[in-house]
């Protein structure tokens, strides 16, 4: 009989043995899906962080597009009230047109300048002569500088470069 308690506490010492173990793998798996529930957590709270951030830069984009279309709308109605709406083809057109009558300004001043040189050189004997003809020089000199104060293929030039900017900017949004 103290032989079969003897084998019966072997055996009580085992199975307690075996439930400590079995408790401290359990304990130890607790841990561990704690730790686990712990960063499944953080990285919900993460994912909605950053899944706030995303609706509060969309819903800031969406603002600066409805802003954009509406500069965009303005832009349009300025440009049509300011005759501005023309195509990159009618402007060149235009300033072609521009510079072409330029050019003849140009070769009408050169005709009459060359002739003052020649009449300049012929005429150099007198000096009242040649008064006359270098005042005329001076007023053709000042023709040619008043008619550079206001040429107009200038004014189209810079002005087709801005618009075009503004073309190139409206493009862009």
């Amino acid at each position: 009989m103290v032989e079969q308690l003897q084998v019966a506490l072997s055996e009580l010492e085992i199975i307690k043995q075996d439930f400590e173990k079995k408790s401290l793998e359990l304990r130890k798996k607790i841990k561990q899906l704690e730790e686990e529930k712990m960063h499944l957590r953080l990285d919900a709270d993460v994912q909605r962080s950053e899944a706030e951030k995303w609706r509060k830069g969309k819903t800031k984009a969406e603002e600066d597009l409805d802003s954009l279309k509406t500069d965009y709308k303005k832009l349009r109605l300025s440009m049509r009230t300011a005759g501005l709406g023309k195509t990159s083809e009618q402007w060149r057109h235009k300033i072609q047109e521009e510079k072409t009558n330029a050019d003849q300004w140009e070769r009408n001043f050169r005709e009459p300048q060359a002739r003052n040189e020649d009449l300049e050189k012929s005429l150099s004997k007198s000096k009242n002569e040649r008064g006359e003809l270098r005042a005329r020089v001076a007023k053709l000199e000042k023709s040619l500088h008043q008619y550079r104060n206001h040429n107009t293929a200038m004014e189209l030039r810079a002005s087709l470069s801005k618009i075009e900017e503004m073309k190139g900017k409206i493009e862009e949004l």
